[in-house]
């Protein structure tokens, strides 16, 4: 049984405040992944409240422990990982000095680290750092600076 709402989405038994199911969102193409800004903080929860989004889920600590102790939901989390990565490898509009994609990987860097391992958050860190690399660094320091300070409890 699921411990709340984040929960019920990650798991695949729920749904989000827009009345999307987490496959529905893992669906979105390029465009709507990049276009639609309240499913992050359903994908990628925590315990603190969207400063872009007005209402968007705050993770409490009891479904952070079910999300955690629960294996549908980590595969539900690795999921929206594997979408996301799909979505920053193969889009280059985020490689520029100032992007709301930014934001959304440090939410996505401290779910991973708070919800799956400090090493997934690691690897993903590993993967968009590199991809600003190899871009030619466009990702302004302030923004690579909270990707590294996600990483640290």
């Amino acid at each position: 049984m699921s411990a709340g709402p984040i929960h019920a989405f990650l798991d695949g038994s729920g749904r989000d405040g827009a009345g999307r199911s987490l496959a529905e969102v893992l669906a979105f193409d390029d465009a709507r992944i990049e276009g639609v800004h309240d499913f992050i903080q359903w994908c990628f929860p925590l315990p603190e409240a969207s400063r872009a989004v007005p209402g968007a889920p705050v993770l409490s600590p009891a479904e952070a422990a079910a999300i955690r102790a629960d294996p549908a939901a980590q595969a539900g989390l690795r999921a929206g990982l594997a979408r996301m990565r799909r979505f920053y490898a193969g889009t280059d509009a985020w490689l520029r000095a100032f992007d709301h994609n930014h934001l959304r990987i440090t939410r996505i860097l401290t779910a991973l680290r708070d919800l799956l391992s400090p090493e997934e958050a690691q690897a993903f860190h590993a993967f968009v750092t590199e991809r600003n690399r190899a871009a030619g660094g466009p990702v302004n320091p302030d923004s690579l600076r909270y990707w590294a300070a996600a990483l640290r409890p």
